[in-house]
């Protein structure tokens, strides 16, 4: 048996969101709870018999093999034998904040747990535990180990191991000042002390002998195993110890991209296996003429290019789930009023050519839709730990993991507003020479870094829509009545897809009954969501940090944002698709010599405002 089945289970009281057990609690994660430290096991270890099956044909059909699962859960007050989600207390070593005394908690205890050292004072968890620089995998830190290896000029060099251990304790010297100099773990038993600051250096556990064990803290030791990586200590709360891989999908009826339904034509043509046949010769080009003749918008060199084999490989699973659900909001468009039923009811409309004060933006924006329902299914499927190029850890680490995996998914039901720019005035914006500029800014940043490499390319349309759906969350937040924490935003602006996009959509992200309310859908009606748009773009037209943020170039994490912040551009990371990156106010409203894709919408309201 296992030697954490072994361990007393207790109970944590302690509600969560169901949202909550993908992130921030999610497998592999290290959370605070009523203070305790805890990490989330794989899902090998939940009981299923309490983890319902969630369908999505959409999402399942990227992940590959597999199930997804929602976390055990209950409803009500909490009762023995109630489902429950498992939880390993980690760090083990913990230490008295009364006495200073480190003790280590094994799981092999007997008797009930217990948070309390001997002398009444509350045990504390260690703050620094150590993770695998790129296998991915994380540890306790041992302490006493550590403390032996030092070289302090008071204890002989002989004396490499403490052989009449008593105890260690975790001690804090004012005189030392505020730093980890201050802090530092003293054995009792041979004097011997360390100062936390020859912990963090670079390379220093390597240097100290101590390896990577190869597994995550709920799991057994594997002896067989060997992880030849280097460890770093880090702080058990650093962001760095997580990095999860998720992927969401709208259950929407799937709808092949016009790209797609233009090449079956073009391969069901009667001439086309002449092309293939002779590509590259005199008459291919001729009979690709004769098959652009005939289906509308495809020229020559499409048929030429699809006889050559150039389709795409390896593409983003994102962004093969947003192309079909684009195509599935432009046809919503053109259908008016939906009276259907089902998890995908959107009521479309086109914008009307107008001579009033609101021209230069329905110019722009050629479509709106109120989604007054929409189901969205979120799953984990793994993660990475302190570096983006460390190896991947599946969430499910069980027997059955490579035959069928068992995804953390949650379904979540909203309602939100789609909003389709026009692409023609969108193309002939992003090619100026001073707009790719500006968005190559970002591109060079990104590229640099092997984590933000896994965001979405800061082409300019891009960056243009996603402050756009920034500055109207911000906005959406006083007038829908939804807190901007419980919006969400998904955004579609790829110049490089089969079918080019340019729109966004933002809908309510709650699991339960408050995402449903209408207070967002109805402000989708072309009448109000024309002022408030207006409203949006005035907020952001002057920022608090002003000229200081409108002037900046270099901004957020990893600078990745140029004219954008907390007064201006940024919400909630939980709403946002990148985590407030790539964002920039200039190419929206312009400035400093950038044309702003709609930098002259206020200028055209406030001149007729004035007559």
């Amino acid at each position: 048996m296992s030697r954490w089945k072994e361990a007393t289970v207790e109970r944590i009281l302690h509600d969560l969101r169901l949202s909550e057990t993908l992130s921030p609690f999610g497998v592999g994660a290290i959370v605070d709870v009523l203070g305790e430290s805890l990490i989330a096991p794989d899902t090998s270890w939940w009981d299923r018999r309490f983890a319902p099956e969630i369908s999505c044909e959409r999402l399942l059909s990227r992940l590959g093999a597999g199930v997804l699962r929602q976390a055990p859960a209950h409803s009500g007050r909490a009762a023995k034998g109630t489902p429950h989600l498992l939880y390993w207390r980690f760090p083990a070593w913990r230490f008295c904040e009364r006495c200073t005394k480190l003790s280590q908690f094994t799981g092999k205890n007997k008797g009930r747990f217990t948070n309390s050292c001997e002398c009444g004072g509350t045990l504390v968890p260690m703050r620094y535990v150590a993770v695998c620089r790129k296998g991915s995998h994380i540890q306790d830190i041992p302490w006493f180990k550590w403390a032996h290896r030092g070289n302090d000029g008071g204890v002989s060099d002989a004396v490499r191991f403490c052989r009449a251990y008593k105890e260690l304790k975790f001690v804090r010297s004012s005189r030392l000042g505020e730093g980890l100099g201050s802090l530092r773990v003293q054995c009792t038993g041979c004097g011997r002390s360390r100062p936390l600051s020859e912990l963090v250096g670079n390379e220093s556990l390597h240097r100290d002998g101590i390896r990577c064990e190869g597994t995550q803290p709920w799991e057994d030791p594997k002896p067989d195993h060997v992880c030849d990586h280097h460890l770093a200590a880090v702080q058990r709360g650093a962001t760095g110890n997580y990095i999860a891989d998720r992927l969401s999908a709208l259950d929407i009826p799937e709808e092949r991209p016009r790209s797609e339904r233009t090449t079956d034509l073009i391969r069901g043509h009667v001439y086309f296996e002449k092309v293939v046949a002779d590509n590259g010769g005199p008459q291919a080009e001729m009979v690709a003429g004769w098959i652009a003749d005939e289906i509308e918008g495809v020229s020559p060199e499409d048929v030429l290019a699809l006889a050559a084999g150039g389709e795409d490989s390896g593409e983003s699973p994102l962004l093969d789930l947003k192309d079909g659900e684009w195509a599935a909001f432009v046809q919503k468009l053109d259908g008016g009023r939906d009276h259907g039923a089902g998890d995908f009811v959107v009521d479309g409309w086109r914008m009307p050519a107008t001579a009033d004060r609101f021209s230069a933006l329905t110019s722009r924006l050629v479509g709106v839709g109120q989604v007054r329902r929409v189901r969205e299914v979120r799953a984990l499927r793994g993660f990475r730990r302190h570096d983006a190029d460390s190896d991947f850890i599946s969430a499910d680490l069980g027997p059955d993991r490579r035959r069928n995996p068992v995804y953390p998914a949650v379904e979540t039901f909203g309602e939100g507003i789609f909003l389709r720019f026009d692409e023609k005035r969108m193309s002939e914006w992003e090619v100026l020479p001073e707009v790719r500029a500006r968005a190559d800014i970002l591109a060079r940043r990104r590229d640099v870094s092997p984590w933000a490499q896994r965001l979405d390319v800061p082409e300019p349309r891009f960056v243009a829509l996603h402050t756009i759906s920034h500055l109207l969350i911000r906005r959406l937040a006083f007038a829908s009545g939804y807190a901007s924490a419980a919006l969400q935003e998904r955004i579609y602006a790829h110049s490089d897809r089969p079918d080019r996009t340019a729109g966004i959509f933002i809908y309510t992200a709650a699991g339960d009954a408050q995402g449903t309310l209408g207070g967002l859908v109805r402000l989708g009606a072309p009448d109000r969501i024309l002022p408030l748009l207006l409203a949006a773009l005035s907020d952001a037209d002057v920022c608090s940090n002003d000229p200081v943020c409108i002037e900046s170039d270099r901004q957020g994490s990893s600078q990745l944002n140029l004219s954008a912040c907390h007064g201006c551009a940024l919400v909630s990371e939980t709403s946002c698709e990148t985590g407030n990156r790539l964002l920039d106010r200039q190419l929206v409203l312009g400035g400093r010599h950038v044309p702003g894709l709609l930098d002259h919408v206020l200028g055209q309201v406030r001149h007729r405002t004035d007559l």
